[in-house]
């Protein structure tokens, strides 16, 4: 039997933990471990319980997410981060993908697309609403000089990458091997200087703020 996912919830709505936390009940494969009221709990809950993934609101008293989700990421890098939250400001998404959440995702997200975007970031993949996938595409049509290294397939796997998609799927949709697509994914970190996906998604937005030009009208 497969040893369910571990799962601390971090928000200031004592409601809205009560709802995640009926929900991660009706799925065999999710445990809630824990739950806290604002970021220096949720750090201290992951000091105790080592969850395998957090659910991080972004505006909490006492400690914003942002900051528990940085101090989480260095102290505990098997754990990971998604940003569960109602804003989708440019700059926060911007600051929690720098402080090494995998995913952004909104709170009218369905169960089970919460559901699938748990499992996909316990295998170390991201999932991101539509909005800020969004975001994360019209910011590879700007100038940045990072991504002028990168050949036009390149940008092609990185838009499929921020899309959420694993290297099979990638290889299929651009109709190439996989072993040719763990290269061109392989080039792209490289080339970026970074060593995962989500430190690539989170470049590119940082990037793309230091350019003062990324806008969505």
């Amino acid at each position: 039997m497969q040893t369910p996912i571990r799962i601390v919830i971090v928000d200031d709505h004592a409601m809205l933990r009560k709802g995640l936390a009926a929900f991660l009940m009706s799925y065999p494969d999710l445990r809630l471990v824990g739950e806290a009221a604002n970021g220096k709990e949720g750090v201290a809950l992951c000091i105790d319980k080592q969850p395998d993934i957090v659910l991080m609101d972004l505006l909490m008293p006492i400690m914003d997410g942002i900051t528990a989700t940085r101090l989480i990421h260095k102290e505990f890098p098997d754990t990971q981060v998604i940003a569960l939250t109602s804003f989708g400001e440019e700059r926060l998404i911007k600051n929690v993908l720098e402080a090494g959440a995998i995913s952004y995702l909104f709170k009218k997200v369905s169960a089970d697309e919460l559901a699938q975007a748990i499992r996909a970031a316990q295998n170390g993949n991201s999932t991101f609403a539509p909005e800020v996938t969004d975001i994360l595409i019209q910011s590879l049509q700007k100038p940045q000089p990072r991504l002028e290294t990168l050949t036009p397939r390149e940008r092609e796997v990185l838009a499929l990458m921020i899309k959420g998609m694993g290297n099979n799927e990638i290889a299929s949709d651009l109709v190439i091997s996989p072993s040719t697509t763990k290269s061109h994914v392989s080039s792209i970190l490289a080339k970026l200087g970074v060593t995962s996906r989500f430190e690539a998604i989170a470049m590119i937005m940082e990037d793309s703020f230091n350019l003062g030009d990324f806008y969505i009208e």
